[in-house]
């Protein structure tokens, strides 16, 4: 079990990691070892997770969810398959936890009577100014 938050908690079966060959560092075991990690995670489908942040997990990894539901996460930042491996359970980890947090509801406020005051007063000062440094027409010296 992969534990998420108090509530969430992932079983590890719902998981499938492919190794791949990696591009990127490895010097000369790169085109030998299968270093880089492809994790897919079911989304659509899995148990584990609530509806409300199973909605958000997919609107969050955005290209990273296939049309069937499945997240992938590719991890190569490491020469290791195990530091790889490592890497893309805390990046799912990581999302499911950005996921499992409920967004804040942002509630409309209106400016305060002082601060449109201070905005006319400002608007009237810069308009004087400019007003000032116009030409001089003959007539209103």
């Amino acid at each position: 079990m992969i534990h998420i938050t108090r509530t969430i908690a992932i079983d590890e079966s719902e998981i499938q990691e492919y190794f791949v060959r990696a591009s990127g560092p490895g010097g000369q075991n790169v085109n030998k070892v299968a270093t880089t990690v492809q994790l897919r995670f079911d989304v659509a489908n899995s148990r584990s997770l609530p509806e409300e942040v199973r909605k958000r997990l997919i609107s969050l990894a955005g290209n990273r969810v296939t049309e069937e539901g499945t997240l992938i996460i590719n991890a190569q930042r490491f020469r290791t398959q195990g530091r790889n491996r490592e890497d893309a359970i805390d990046r799912l980890v990581e999302l499911i936890r950005n996921a499992a947090q409920r967004p804040k509801i942002r509630r409309k406020t209106r400016p305060t009577l002082a601060s449109k005051i201070r905005r006319l007063e400002s608007k009237r000062r810069i308009a004087e100014s400019k007003r000032v440094r116009g030409p001089i027409h003959p007539g209103n010296e």
